[in-house]
């Protein structure tokens, strides 16, 4: 790619509008999913009585299980909803800034 084409790109105002929404946009998740994750590290630090409570009487699987379960379902919905705004909107801006770049060629 040339030197000039890569300063038109990083000078485009959609460009710039893109990064500055996908890199906010990512950091909130990476946030999110580190906080849930270290809560549970924390809670198994700190507090492994509670995640090893049993679900029921006489039962083997224990409360950290299904907790688990769903610290992994949060990392996959994360995902999705980061997968949702990628296709529409980020992918909006992406094709505004090779609109404006087939029309000033």
């Amino acid at each position: 790619m040339k030197k000039e084409m890569v300063e038109q790109i990083r000078e485009n105002p959609h460009y710039q509008e893109l990064i500055a929404k996908r890199t906010g946009f990512s950091i909130k998740l990476s946030i999110a999913m580190l906080t849930v994750y270290c809560i549970f590290i924390l809670t198994i630090a700190f507090y492994p009585e509670l995640l090893g409570t049993p679900l029921a009487d006489g039962s083997v699987t224990t409360v950290g299980i299904p907790v688990g379960m769903g610290v992994i379902l949060f990392a996959f919905i994360l995902t999705g909803i980061y997968t949702k705004r990628a296709n529409g909107e980020f992918d909006d801006l992406s094709n505004k800034v090779k609109q404006s770049l087939k029309e000033d060629v």
